[in-house]
Order: structure tokens, then C-alpha cells, then sequence
């Protein structure tokens, strides 16, 4: 097949126009060569599989780089994603921490509570935000068995190197649960067209680089349970991160994407970039459990801690009286950047979900609502506070 055409962008920014099917058709429609990748032990469905003796392969600094060096190739120029079968060879590890989360989502469900979703209608699925932390104080010996399992680290470190951070939330995909729509992740996958729209090429080309995406099996998942759908090779398509709103490309991916079964205790890592989506759950009694790993880059993150919710109130009056005197919405708006928190995440998302949205209401969004309502400081001041608790760790 020919090499894809040069995509038609606007310098240093991708618009609507640049999502041309036949140029995504010539980067995915590929196959994967486990010539090309001598530790994988076989190829599914252009997925890479890993098998127990990559154990062997990584037993030095030099196999382990190796393999890394592999994965890493295989996540960015391969198809995007790895799977690792038998990546917890002791399934009661897998089971303990089952047993956990399962008495989370209990208490979640005793308790009236219905959460809120990124890509489904809120309360269709269980859901345990912040599974992590909330693993490690509820039984931190469970913790320690699950994390310090090596291929989490190894693919962790092969993505992103040291000093990355890991978060966890727990997905239950009850029977008769519907597929989610093909997308992309974090960052730019938790964005709406326009939001993505409004950063630069370069910033599209970075942020698949920052996050790598997990999920671990927590029970067998046959094709009749909905385990998660990919398009090979699809993050390596440029302005995917706008394409895949459009209509075309969520067609074509429903008639092309792959859907590799899992076992308890497997667990597959993928770009973030490519396209994927949990499957439809036909089973008539299964609840598939997977606990999605996202581990974030050490380098995402500002050099100094910056006490916004302060700068904010100082200078509402300051903002609300350059309106008043007739500044433009500009200059305002540059004021708010510089000095709110334009980002939703990191956030507790028990507290602070993402209902109506990809993502929950930004510190900047808050307090330009403030400005264009001409909030009192005293409704500034208690959104602010509200906000911060919502967005508070702690459990």
C-alpha cells in the first residue's frame, strides 16, 4: 500500500480537514511481523503477545533493556499495543485484590452512590475511582503482592522511565453493558474536538509520550464478555486525536478493530493514542472486571507549587472592574490563564466526576464564570472552596 499523503494543515496546527480516511486506511491497514520483535512469543490479531519466557529474557540489565527498548518500539511504530499472558502467574495476588474492590463496590452501592463516567452514561458500569490508593489503605498487603509485580514496572519504565506515577481505576462491565465509542486517552483524548483543536501539532505529537495505558484482567474475558476493542496502528496517526470524533472513523473503526480475549491475570498495555473502546458484555452472567492502569510521566508536572486558589481571589475585583471599564474578553481571559488552574486532573473523581463532560469544571472555567456573572467575592470565594474539596485527595 502507498505511503499516506502529507496531511493538509494549517502550519503548526491540525484542523478538521486534515482527518482524511484514506490516510489513516494506509497507517493501519498494515500487519504486525513477530519477526520484528524476537522476544514476543506470537501475534493475535496484529496485537503482540508476551509470553513467560520473556521472565528469562529480562533476568540481566542488558536482556531487560533489551526488552524494554522492544516494547517501547512496539508501543510508538508497532501496533500500539502489547499484551503480557500470564503477567500474574499467581492468581490468588489477583484474586485478593478482587475481593477488595468487589467490597468497594458494595459499599459504593449500599451507600446510593452512582458514578459518573469518561465514555459511558454514569451508573451504567461499576466503577472505582481512585482504586489505587484506596487498595493500599483498605489492605496494603494486597497492595504490595499486586504492585510489585515486575511486567507493570517493565512496561512502565519502558514507556516513560523512572519516577512515573501510577493511578488505577476499577471498570465492571456488567452484562447487557454497551461498547463504548472508539477513542483516544489521556491527555487529549479526554478533550472535545474544539478543546483539541486548540493545541498546537507538536502538542498532539507529545502527549501520547506522557501516559501509558494498563489494564489488568481481573476474570477471564472471552470476546462474549466485551474485553476492550483496538485498532492496531492507529496511534500513529497524526491527528487522531480530532479524527476520532468524526463519524467516518468511529464507522471504520467498528468494522476493523480487533478484540484480543483475555485470561485472568494478563494484562495489556497500549499507547494512549490508539484507538480502543471496552466491548459490548453479551454474557448473561459475567461482570468483567479489569483494573485500568494509567501511568503518568514524572516530567508532568510545573517546578513550583503555587498557591492559585489565593491569586484567584485577589484578583477577581481586579478583573471584574477592567470589564466593567470595557476590556476586552482577551485580555481578561489572558489574566485567568496565567493565573488559574486551566486543567481538571489530578482530581478525586468520586467527588469531582466528569458528568456533562470528558472532565469535570477547571479553576479557570470556575472563575471565568465569576467574571462573566459578576459574582460577589463572597460566591467566588465559596465555589473556590467547594471546588478545592471536591478536588481533594484523601478518603
Amino acid at each position: 500500500m502507498s505511503a499516506p499523503a502529507t496531511p493538509r494543515t494549517t502550519p503548526g496546527w491540525f484542523t478538521a480537514e486534515d482527518c482524511r480516511l484514506e490516510d489513516f486506511r494506509a497507517l493501519v491497514e498494515t500487519t504486525t511481523d513477530l519477526a520484528d520483535y524476537p522476544h514476543a512469543d506470537e501475534v493475535r490479531g496484529s496485537v503482540l503477545v508476551y509470553g513467560a519466557r520473556l521472565r528469562e529474557s529480562v533476568a540481566t540489565p542488558e536482556g531487560r533493556r533489551d526488552v524494554q527498548a522492544e516494547l517501547a518500539r512496539a508501543l510508538a511504530d508497532g501496533p500500539g499495543i502489547v499484551v503480557f499472558a500470564g503477567a500474574f502467574p499467581d492468581t490468588e495476588v489477583v484474586d485478593r485484590a478482587t475481593a477488595a474492590f468487589r467490597a468497594m463496590i458494595d459499599e459504593q452501592e449500599a451507600a446510593g452512590v452512582v458514578g459518573g463516567d469518561h465514555f459511558a452514561k454514569p451508573g451504567a458500569n461499576d466503577r472505582i475511582w481512585g482504586a489505587l490508593d484506596k487498595l493500599a489503605v483498605r489492605d496494603p498487603e494486597a497492595f504490595a503482592a499486586y504492585y510489585g509485580n515486575d511486567v507493570i514496572a517493565l512496561a512502565s519504565e519502558a514507556w516513560l522511565g523512572r519516577g512515573y506515577q501510577l493511578t488505577s481505576q476499577v471498570n465492571v462491565v456488567n452484562p447487557g453493558g454497551q461498547a463504548q465509542v472508539a477513542h483516544r486517552d489521556y491527555h487529549l483524548g479526554f478533550m472535545s474536538e474544539e478543546q483539541a483543536l486548540a493545541y498546537p501539532a507538536h502538542v498532539h505529537r507529545l502527549s501520547p509520550v506522557m501516559t501509558l495505558q494498563g489494564a489488568v484482567a481481573h476474570c477471564d474475558m472471552p470476546v462474549e464478555t466485551g474485553p476492550t476493542m483496538y485498532l492496531p496502528h492507529s496511534q500513529k496517526y497524526a491527528p487522531g486525536y480530532v479524527a476520532f470524533h468524526r463519524p467516518e472513523f468511529t464507522a471504520y473503526f467498528g468494522d476493523h478493530f480487533v478484540q484480543p480475549p483475555l485470561q485472568k491475570g494478563d494484562a495489556a498495555f497500549f499507547n494512549p493514542a490508539l484507538f480502543h473502546g471496552a466491548g459490548t458484555n453479551r454474557s448473561a452472567d459475567v461482570r468483567r472486571m479489569a483494573n485500568l492502569l494509567q501511568v503518568s510521566s514524572a516530567f508532568g508536572r510545573a517546578m513550583e507549587t503555587v498557591d492559585r486558589a489565593a491569586m484567584c481571589r485577589a484578583l477577581h475585583p481586579v478583573l471584574l472592574a477592567q470589564q466593567a471599564a470595557g476590556a476586552d474578553d482577551r485580555t481578561l481571559r489572558n489574566v485567568v490563564a496565567a493565573s488559574a488552574e486551566g486543567y481538571a486532573f489530578p482530581t478525586d473523581l468520586d467527588r469531582d466526576q466528569p458528568i456533562g463532560g470528558l472532565a469535570p469544571e477547571t479553576q479557570a472555567e470556575l472563575v471565568w464564570r465569576a467574571v462573566q456573572e459578576d459574582w460577589s467575592p463572597e460566591t467566588l470565594d465559596a465555589g473556590l472552596t467547594a471546588q478545592a474539596e471536591r478536588r481533594a485527595g484523601g478518603r
